[in-house]
């Protein structure tokens, strides 16, 4: 029984570990992702060119960080925005140097704003490499 009661604790946190894609809010109060392209740099690194649609509404509200995630949600790269967008919408921002281990082919790109967090669609985005 004890042996049971242990493989059901390890088999619900390793369930538990995979990152949630599919919960998320549509209002534009949560920044969303809506395209983001990957390449791959001769140097084997990446870079991601990742368009973010938010209400910015000042420095009080805006969208301000998107990040590359693994399938277990462990942060691979991130792109901090250090100011609002208002008039650009959706804002797109380039991150490169990204490191990705050789055996992932997925990741999840994501982003936040500075009042409500994240919360907002996160895309899987497939890694094509050279």
């Amino acid at each position: 029984m004890k042996l049971l009661l242990i493989l059901s604790m390890f088999a619900s946190s390793a369930l538990a570990s995979k990152f949630d894609i599919d919960t998320y809010s549509t209002s534009l109060d949560f920044a969303q992702v809506t395209h983001v392209e990957a390449t791959q740099r001769a140097s084997g690194s990446w870079c991601f060119d990742t368009s973010v649609r938010h209400n910015d509404e000042g420095w009080d509200h805006y969208a301000d960080k998107w990040e590359v995630l693994d399938l277990e949600g462990n942060q691979l790269g991130y792109r901090s925005l250090g100011h609002p967008h208002d008039n650009e919408q959706p804002v797109t921002r380039s991150r490169c140097k990204i490191k990705i281990p050789s055996e992932i082919s997925k990741v999840i790109v994501r982003a936040k704003c500075n009042k409500h967090g994240f919360g907002g669609k996160a895309l899987i985005v497939v890694l094509k490499t050279k």
